[in-house]
């Protein structure tokens, strides 16, 4: 269920050079890359090309929710661009899910196709908020089964209702965790947390950790940490 490789480091930076200076350091046979919407609407699609040469797999996380023939051709973009992983949100509906699921389906190798489920800086008063009441985890499982239905290959959902969700749906549904926070590590404005360790017992496959790593003072030793704490789960 767990893949080797599960850490995925996320490019919360504002600017081409900070970004690059982390990234030469890093192995792209320990973790895999983030590209979000900030560095990638200020570096665009050559960035994301620079990264990949240099050996990363990336997650461009763009949450693409639009229309479906919108959505379905942003997809085909990503998968032209060669990304490892793009992401869509399933409240776009079943059709735009549908519609996105096939256009990728034309290409031999296309990306993982990854649905977002709740935004792991939303709890239960924000989604009241917003005309969805209920706990997180009820709105969670009803998207992740959208997408499950839809033939995505996976969501994005935080760490607790991770073993929800793998129970739900099984080991091939692919569960990416953000709101992963490594001991000791400040939740910003993120409301449903989980340490590396505890999201991956509970069946996540990949984590997905920004901050605590790009904003630490060394950046190498909290991956190392994180590491030697997924290794235990993983032998285990």
């Amino acid at each position: 269920m767990t893949q080797v490789k599960p850490l995925i480091v996320a490019l919360d930076f504002a600017a081409e050079a900070p970004a690059l200076a982390l990234v030469e350091r890093l192995d792209p046979v320990r973790c895999r890359l983030k590209v979000g919407k900030e560095l990638f609407t200020r570096l665009g699609p050559a960035f994301v090309e620079r990264l990949q040469r240099l050996g990363f797999e990336i997650f461009l996380d763009l949450k693409f929710h639009d229309i479906p023939n919108t959505v379905a051709a942003a997809c085909a973009a990503a998968a032209d661009l060669g990304v490892w992983m793009v992401n869509v949100h399933v409240v776009g509906g079943r059709t735009m899910l549908e519609a996105a699921r096939e256009r990728l389906s034309r290409y031999e190798r296309p990306p993982l196709l990854i649905g977002v489920t709740v935004l792991t800086s939303l709890d239960r008063a924000d989604l009241a908020a917003i005309g969805c009441p209920g706990e997180p985890r009820e709105r969670v499982l009803s998207l992740a089964h959208l997408a499950h239905e839809a033939g995505l290959d996976g969501v994005v959902c935080s760490p607790l209702e991770t073993a929800q969700v793998r129970a739900a749906f099984g080991p091939a549904f692919r569960l990416i965790t953000p709101g992963v926070r490594p001991e000791g590590s400040v939740s910003g404005d993120q409301k449903r947390v989980m340490t590396p360790a505890a999201a991956l017992a509970a069946g996540a496959d990949y984590l997905v950790i920004g901050r605590p790593i790009t904003q630490a003072p060394d950046p190498l030793s909290v991956i190392e940490a994180i590491d030697r704490s997924c290794m235990n789960v993983l032998e285990n």
